[in-house]
């Protein structure tokens, strides 16, 4: 999440609230296709001059009119690039509050009698998920541009119509120090995490805090079942596996020399090797849990038109190829046809995704059980 250009929220209650989010998958589907947390959420209200994209004709002809409007997004990434984007292009102006997705969940649950928020757009589907079930979005409605959703996408569109994706990357993939190990010895598998030969060595993000991690380990609870989930884990732990709150935090151990390998989310690992850093890249042959970026409406929300519009905005092929082109985030498979990656991502890439509602039933179970066992 980038935070810049924003001030500290007067929501200091928040402080005491339990963390609740994260994100993943939905349907147990493959495709071969961050510093500490901060205190609080923060909003921005203004953002630099920056140039817009070009939305297709689908999503400009029908949202050109916004007329000012104000429309408040909760999220955890792309705050500086999508604000002037979606303002240039509709005419709508957006209000951000930005967290980590712990803190947005917080935030969110803690309105819950009288929700502040028009849209939550996070890397937290099954977090989101559960706001569902509980009532809480906008149901029963279809995009425009839903229509151009890629077969992978299609398939984290639930029953209900409750939320889109706006991409999907992976939560983990595996890094290691180049200085420190080969392409032969490096970790290859997700089971060389518990190898005695990496023992003390191997970092990864805590699930309860980084919105990534959660669907990263949702996928081996629901894949090996929870005693199976619960066991693999011991065993990463008692191999003596470090525990960050955050991706960044992550990686800055393993360029520090704490770590020699990790578990990292891709955009965070691309950016290591992009930046001259001796880090090598796994993509696991069993394929890296995805993490799957959806946006939702709330439903009680006084601003529909132009939630609905914000969304229509998203899944437009010219947004998505602008948030990889130039976004900070921007290491993921893009949910439209037409967008496409990153031209030096695995062209290979396998992503796995838990269930959506799984995770969601399971997510407070999985996350209690990692802050009784990890050792921070």
């Amino acid at each position: 999440m980038n935070t810049r250009n924003t001030t500290i929220l007067a929501a200091a209650a928040l402080l005491g609230l339990t963390a609740v989010a994260s994100a993943c998958g939905n349907s147990n589907n493959s495709s071969n296709s961050n510093a500490a947390a901060s205190p609080e959420p923060t909003v921005s209200a203004s953002a630099p001059a920056s140039e817009a994209a070009s939305p297709s004709e689908s999503a400009s002809s029908s949202t050109s009119n916004g007329n000012g409007e104000t429309l408040t997004v909760y999220l955890n990434d792309f705050d500086e690039i999508i604000k002037p984007m979606f303002e240039e292009a509709t005419g709508y102006k957006l209000e951000l509050v930005t967290g980590n997705g712990a803190e947005i969940m917080s935030r969110i649950e803690a309105e819950k009698g009288n929700p502040h928020w028009d849209v939550v757009w996070m890397d937290a589907m099954p977090s989101i998920e559960g706001l569902g079930k509980s009532g809480q979005l906008l149901e029963g409605w279809t995009p425009d541009n839903a229509a151009n959703l890629t077969d992978f996408a299609k398939q984290f569109v639930p029953a209900n119509q409750a939320y889109y994706p706006t991409g999907a990357h992976a939560a983990s993939v595996i890094v290691y120090n180049t200085k420190e190990f080969d392409e032969a010895s490096a970790p290859k598998s997700w089971k060389d995490l518990a190898d005695p030969k990496f023992k003390g060595v191997i970092g990864m993000a805590d699930p309860a805090v980084a919105a990534p991690a959660y669907p990263f380990v949702a996928w081996f609870f629901q894949d090996q079942g929870m005693d199976g989930g619960k066991s693999y884990f011991e065993s990463v732990l008692k191999n003596g596996a470090h525990v960050y709150p955050k991706n960044p935090n992550v990686a800055s151990a393993l360029t520090g020399g704490e770590i020699k390998a990790a578990a990292l989310q891709e955009s965070n690992a691309y950016s290591l090797k992009n930046g001259g850093e001796p880090i090598g890249i796994v993509w696991p042959e069993e394929g890296a849990p995805a993490s799957v970026r959806v946006a939702a409406i709330q439903k009680d929300s006084k601003h529909a038109d132009a939630a609905k519009a914000f969304i229509n905005f998203l899944l437009d092929p010219a947004t998505q190829q602008k948030l990889v082109d130039e976004g900070e985030e921007s290491y993921f498979e893009p949910s439209a046809k037409g967008a496409t990656a990153k031209p030096d991502r695995d062209p290979h890439a396998k992503l796995v995704a838990a269930d959506a509602p799984w995770a969601s039933e399971h997510e407070a179970e999985i996350k209690q059980w990692f802050a009784d066992n990890s050792v921070k």
